[in-house]
């Protein structure tokens, strides 16, 4: 029997603070704050359910949605697999609200003691004062007798593990008094969600309680990386940049490292993130790489005319459940018109959908962008469909925020095919967007 999904609505108020504001031990212990507690009280139940149950809980961060469970119960940790449909060969990252947290996991209790050398390593040391908490993961040995569950490295002798940079998550992993190991709270393949309402979208009926912070602000996953290697190496692409990691004691030269066999699923992945379809959404993604000149204005001619053509084809009810028509997403970033070059005439800003069917839920999509609709004209002018657009603009971080909710709001809205403007790579965010979308994408035009 499917669960009744619950949305519970954590107002923007400080949840709390690390001890010490400054100095190098800032970020040794993370406390509530006594003045917010009635929202401390939502965030305490969904800690007790936490501890009490093995489903999983969605809840938001500062990159993406999370979906966290008990990092050192085995079967919290196969809730998560199982409410994702997610392969179990694939690691989880987890989630600590302090060092002390992280130090606990780290250090066994025959090997505790307070003369103990810090067991974190010195590599990362330069990592962490710049950018946690924040959107890095830094991968780290497991020890022999772990408290993590087995489930959550994979089999793999390391784990990734990161602070997250949300007051929300903090404080619910430290009134857990766990840590959480939390992939994205997407079902597995889907497009990582950035508010409550994508969750609902994919797991409703699946888990119990999403916590709603509002939409996220970073917009795709962390970095990950492993110093463990020399050179130290980027596992996987996302809102810490290389050119950031590269301005660090110890890693100047840091190399990528998300393009070895496992992507391509010849090895097991050593991070998440980096085996398997990812970021996809119903619709067909075609995406057109910055190197592609032909599509400097839009959608190059042989794909306008194929997408025309297919319409033809189309009868009473597309395969997108509107009744004769044929409905071309577009998402502009840098490069692209409006409209991506179909014949659309005047396009024009559409509302947004908001769907809460029981009454109770109410969760809103919170988008940064604007869609505009037009109709779409064959080569003798008449309109056949409708072309939907949204445009990202031009700066990277806007686009990095809003590019999952712009395929997830062109899926929702019906289109059957998405063309993509993408990015010109490179060693700042620009990476983690085309990662994403590479991984999206059914063909690429390079």
């Amino acid at each position: 029997m499917a669960m009744k999904t619950r949305i519970v609505k954590i107002a923007d108020v400080p949840l709390g603070n690390f001890k010490s504001p400054t100095g190098p031990t800032h970020l040794d212990s993370f406390a509530t704050d006594a003045s917010s507690e009635s929202e401390l009280a939502k965030l305490r139940e969904a800690a007790r359910y936490l501890l009490e149950n093995d489903t999983p809980v969605a809840f938001p961060t500062e990159t993406v949605y999370g979906l966290g469970a008990d990092a050192r119960r085995s079967g919290a940790v196969r809730g998560i697999y199982a409410a994702k449909g997610r392969p179990s060969d694939n690691p989880l990252i987890v989630h600590v609200c302090d060092l002390q947290m992280l130090r606990d996991l780290l250090l066994t209790p025959d090997r505790y003691s307070a003369s103990a050398q810090d067991p974190i390593p010195e590599i990362y040391r330069p990592l962490i004062e710049r950018f946690w908490p924040g959107p890095l993961t830094i991968l780290l040995p497991a020890p022999a007798r772990s408290a993590l569950a087995p489930e959550v490295t994979a089999g793999l002798p390391t784990f990734g593990v990161r602070m997250p940079d949300s007051g929300l998550a903090l404080s619910l992993i430290k009134l857990s008094g766990a840590p959480l190991a939390a992939p994205s709270a997407n079902a597995s393949t889907k497009p990582s969600p950035t508010t409550a309402r994508h969750v609902l979208d994919d797991l409703d009926g699946r888990i119990e309680l999403i916590l709603d912070g509002g939409p996220c602000r970073v917009g795709v996953e962390s970095t990950v990386v492993d110093g463990l290697c020399n050179p130290p190496v980027v596992l996987r692409p996302g809102g810490v940049s290389m050119e950031e990691l590269r301005e660090c004691p110890g890693w100047e030269g840091v190399v990528k490292g998300y393009k070895d066999q496992s992507e391509v699923g010849k090895a097991a992945p050593r991070a998440p993130g980096m085996k398997y379809k990812h970021y996809s959404p119903k619709a067909k993604v075609v995406l057109y790489e910055a190197s592609f000149i032909a599509g400097i204005d839009g959608v190059v001619e042989e794909d306008r005319a194929t997408s025309l053509a297919a319409s033809k084809e189309t009868t009473t009810v597309g395969s997108n459940g509107h009744a004769g028509e044929r409905r071309v997403g577009i998402i502009r970033t840098m490069r692209w018109k409006q409209g991506g070059g179909f014949p659309s005439g005047e396009l024009v800003p559409t509302a947004g959908i908001v769907e809460d069917t029981d009454g109770t839920n109410g969760a809103v999509d919170s988008t940064c962008f604007e869609v505009t609709e037009g109709d779409l004209s064959d080569d003798q002018g008449k309109a056949i469909g409708k072309v939907l657009d949204i445009g990202l603009g031009g700066d990277i971080r806007g686009i990095a925020q809003g590019l999952f909710s712009a395929l997830r709001e062109l899926d929702r809205r019906g289109v059957e095919v998405i063309y993509v403007d993408g990015v010109e790579d490179s060693d700042d965010i620009a990476g983690a967007v085309m990662n994403r979308l590479r991984k999206a994408a059914s063909e690429i035009r390079s």
